[in-house]
């Protein structure tokens, strides 16, 4: 790396504009090029027949709403200068509509504003992150003030039933009758020491002391997200785990209010989450709990959710494989598919594919109007992926059917839900950031 111009009296150092020379005559370089992997071309492909499934075109439609559910978020530095401090913005929402609103908007000759209303009524959450050099008043560092600012977005949401309460509830699995007693934390966010119990019994306002340090745990530890954040490099790093996490929990939220509310009407409502059914990096750990809760509603009161991919490996190569597939027809996607055509790599089966943050399995998707899905819907196996069969994927021709209902013109195989949720809460590079930033620091730098 080269030298930075700090005051601009100097310049910053450039690259050299040879030295890759060394780089293309190096032997050890060229001999380990050689040896890689790339993924399969399209027409090097052979789907396996065993893996389609073709969607039944008569099939009866339970679903009466659409959930869908994605968050955005945008860092921005609140001092530039040495020492240099970052902020960051989340925005989250929750779209609830119709199916019947939609329908009726598509047989309409002119679109009335009112009808588009009914589409995006949409509830936000709002939350702030310190990201570098900012400290919370109070705490003692930069991962104390993260923890403690995540706490408090969960025990304070304006609404009468508290995130945090749904954490606990989902944690402990209180939705069964026999609800689980202690929990094991990897490690203890003061202390570092490993294998930490806590118990439910000893939780005081959400908040359990270490048997170790006696310090303060925060119920949204669990997360383990103070592992990926340093003092002095930052919190940059959580920032796409977080907001996943939030996402599945605006999810599990109003799963917990509608089954104390009106349990029956789960079987009425597809949930739709941007992104694969997963908890990544850190929070890697709530899949299990997560795939119980998905278990347990599956059996008693049904539950229809999807995952949603837009990019990546797997969106390229659904892409790549279009053709290949007959209009109505799924690909599900094998352990062996998987790192034979998508991921390089040998498939094991002691190893299923993402085993340790999926609680669900992809499938491939081709609509009867050509447009083709990446999909993650929820399982009950871990080890479905290993040789997936139709019967595996819960509620597999509904969720897909009604998927197909939402089609979006405007992108590429994009769905109308998940894209006005995405209009309604992302923050965009420019103007968002800007004006983000200039509310930053003149709210943070007039102290």
């Amino acid at each position: 790396m080269g030298y930075m111009s700090r005051k601009g009296r100097r310049p910053a150092e450039n690259a050299s504009k040879s030295s890759h020379s060394n780089v293309i005559k190096d032997v050890a370089v060229i001999e380990f090029l050689k040896k890689c992997e790339l993924p399969k071309s399209a027409h090097e492909v052979e789907i396996p027949s065993d893996l389609l499934v073709t969607l039944p075109t008569d099939l009866k439609n339970p679903i009466r709403y659409i959930m869908a559910v994605d968050g955005g978020y945008s860092e921005v530095a609140v001092k530039k200068e040495f020492p240099s401090s970052r902020i960051c913005f989340f925005q989250f929402g929750a779209l609830f509509f119709k199916l019947t609103d939609l329908a009726e908007i598509s047989l309409k000759p002119f679109i009335d504003p009112e009808d588009i209303a009914k589409l995006k009524e949409i509830q936000r959450l709002e939350f702030v992150l310190p990201t570098k050099n900012i400290m919370l008043n109070g705490e003692v560092s930069l991962i104390d003030s993260v923890r403690k600012a995540v706490f408090d977005f969960f025990l304070n949401n304006p609404s009468d039933d508290k995130l945090i309460d749904t954490l606990k509830w989902f944690v402990f699995e209180e939705y069964l009758s026999s609800s689980v007693n202690e929990y094991q934390l990897a490690n203890c966010p003061i202390c570092r020491k490993s294998e930490v119990v806590i118990k439910k019994q000893e939780i005081k306002d959400y908040i359990f002391s270490c048997s170790y340090c006696k310090g303060n745990i925060f119920l949204t530890d669990v997360f383990r997200l103070h592992e990926a954040v340093d003092n002095e490099i930052g919190a940059g790093g959580i920032l796409g785990y977080l907001t996943n996490v939030f996402e599945h929990f605006l999810i599990i939220h109003l799963i917990r209010i509608i089954l104390r509310v009106q349990p029956a009407l789960l079987k009425e409502i597809l949930f739709i989450k941007d992104g694969p059914l997963a908890f990544f990096g850190q929070t890697a750990n709530m899949h299990r709990p997560m795939r119980k809760l998905i278990t347990y509603l599956f059996s008693s009161q049904g539950i229809y959710l999807a995952g949603l991919e837009k990019s990546g490996a797997f969106v390229e190569h659904a892409d790549e494989i279009a053709s290949k597939l007959k209009n109505g027809q799924v690909l599900m996607l094998s352990n062996d598919y998987i790192y034979k055509y998508v991921i390089p790599g040998k498939g094991d089966a002691s190893q299923p594919y993402a085993r340790t943050s999926y609680y669900g399995a992809k499938v491939i998707f081709k609509s009867q109007d050509e447009k083709v899905y990446v999909v993650t819907l929820p399982s009950k196996d871990e080890n479905i992926v290993l040789k997936p069969g139709r019967k595996d994927f819960l509620n597999m021709e509904v969720i897909l059917s009604n998927l197909e209902k939402l089609k979006c013109d405007m992108y590429d195989s994009a769905l109308i839900p998940v894209a006005l949720v995405n209009k309604l809460v992302s923050l965009a590079n420019h103007p968002s950031s800007i004006i983000l930033e200039k509310f930053a620091k003149r709210t943070m730098l007039k102290k």
